[in-house]
């Protein structure tokens, strides 16, 4: 029995999975939601995770056929910023992944290091996600929350050390902090020493299936978990989907939608993006490296207009409604920039937009150019891969946007691949159970592990009328952002 853990941004989920791969218990409980005490901010108390977490893992141990717990492995959010003192006491709320405040440090460190540089060392440019950027903003702001910081983690690996007493992180989410050298899959003295971060401030780095802690006699018992119960590194919540998902060898590729979206390929080395507009990681897969791309709002995109317009509405009722709507949207488009965007515009000062409005259109059209906007966002990243030499076999979904068929049909017809759809699409917290197998013996490699684990339940070839519609569309959709970059209010 295998323990997966996922302490996302919404909540913590967690799943128990046997060595056959089948999924044997769930459970979840939601986090408070995150704070925004400015515009652009984004915040949350890893006290509040931890909390949720013991719960999840309590009703899950708790279920029904769930027997001894051979192995843990740990997934979530990633890029936060989780700042503790020397007796590992939080000093602040966590700056999350989604915080936009940094502009300025990603500037000075652009200007400090050089953007070509910082690419080559890191594989990325500063962007206001990742934690590094996060850290300057305290040192600049809060120099006396930062005097103070004698470990410094993300959201998954403070659960861990709450649960094992051990500070470790492992590279695919360390990927994510800009503080790891890729390539070499170890931290980068470097960006660290120019950047002004003690290299003892950060954990001891590990690879995904490694055991790297167990779990501490002072939590065992609440939570039903066994002392020693060996500890796996996991990955963050995009690495461990992947595995969840089957993403592990070259020209593999999902694309996933939850709050955010994500097109994830697996790759034999680590491929750069010049002008940093793919994220290029560790895999959770040893030896093996991943780019994406990412959508900021994507999901959030179809909660926020649902919200908006129809609060007391399902989504179900809602893509009925757009379902009804020819392919295009009769010339409406969305640009889904609710949160800035990342790829490819790199822009945390982007602006979402309905553009093309006219009298004719309602409801029904609103909600299905939220579905082709995020699919059009996602293909940006396609075009990318395109440009870069990536291998594309096929794709899969995942998330909210694979649960129902026609953001299946779009997305299919958008990105024009054939689509598969996993029997039990259990998501990141599926792949770190998955991860634990390995560290616990279950399965000798990830590539048996899933072997076992997933299996296709549907393909969707594109329909072709959809396609060139949509290959219209999304090439209309490309003017729009830089026309509306020059008229921000």
């Amino acid at each position: 029995m295998l323990l997966g853990l996922d302490v996302g941004t919404g909540g913590s989920r967690a799943v128990v999975v046997d060595d056959r791969g089948k999924l044997v218990a769930s459970a979840s409980r939601e986090h408070v939601p995150f704070r925004s005490p400015h515009p652009g901010w984004a915040e949350q108390d890893p006290e509040d995770w931890w909390r949720a977490s013991q719960a999840a893992i309590r009703d899950v141990t708790a279920a029904h056929g769930v027997g001894k717990i051979t192995a843990v492995g740990l997934t979530g959010q990633m890029h936060g910023a989780v700042m503790l003192d020397a007796k590992g006491e939080v000093l602040r709320p966590s700056l999350i992944w989604c915080d936009q405040r940094t502009d300025e440090e990603c500037d000075w460190l652009h200007k400090r290091i050089g953007r070509e540089r910082l690419i080559e060392l890191t594989a990325n440019p500063a962007l206001p996600n990742f934690t590094l950027t996060k850290l300057l903003w305290v040192r600049k702001h809060e120099p006396e929350i930062f005097a103070q910081i004698a470990h410094v983690l993300c959201p998954k690996d403070y659960v861990r050390y709450r649960l094992t007493g051990t500070y470790a992180m492992d590279v695919q989410e360390a990927s994510g902090t800009l503080l790891l050298d890729v390539a070499h899959r170890r931290w980068s003295s470097e960006v660290a020493r120019i950047a002004g971060i003690p290299v003892e401030w950060l954990p001891q780095l590990f690879e995904s299936p490694e055991v790297c802690a167990k779990i501490s006699s002072q939590i065992s018992e609440s939570i039903g978990l066994i002392l020693g119960t060996p500890v796996v590194a996991g990955a963050g919540d995009q690495g461990a989907g992947a595995v969840g998902m089957g993403i592990l060898e070259p020209g593999s590729v999902s694309a996933t939608i939850g709050t955010s979206g994500v097109v994830f390929a697996a790759t034999a080395a680590p491929t750069r993006d010049p002008h940093g507009r793919l994220h290029t990681f560790c895999h959770a897969v040893p030896g093996r490296w991943h780019v994406m791309g990412v959508t900021q709002a994507a999901g959030l995109s179809l909660r926020w207009l649902r919200d908006t317009i129809n609060p007391e509405a399902s989504y179900d009722a809602l893509t009925a409604e757009a379902a009804k709507i020819p392919a295009g949207s009769d010339g409406l488009l969305w640009t889904p920039y609710l949160l800035g965007e990342r790829t490819p515009h790199l822009d945390s000062s982007a602006r979402a937009a309905f553009v093309g409005l006219t009298a004719s259109h309602g409801r029904g059209h609103l909600v299905r150019a939220v579905l082709e906007g995020v699919a059009y966002s996602l293909k940006d990243t396609f075009t990318l891969f395109a440009e870069l030499g990536i291998p594309v076999k096929g794709v899969r979904l995942g998330g909210g946007g694979a649960r129902g068929p026609l953001w299946r049909e779009i997305q299919a017809a958008v990105y024009g691949y054939t689509s598969d759809i996993l029997v039990a699409e259990e998501g990141a917290a599926f792949g770190a159970a998955l991860l634990a197998g390995v560290g616990a013996g279950a399965w000798p490699d990830l590539d048996a592990a899933c072997a076992a684990a997933i299996e296709v339940a549907q393909q969707i070839e594109p329909d072709r009328a959809s396609v060139q519609r949509y290959a219209e569309g999304y090439q209309a959709y490309r003017k729009v952002y830089p026309a509306l970059k020059g008229i921000r209010g």
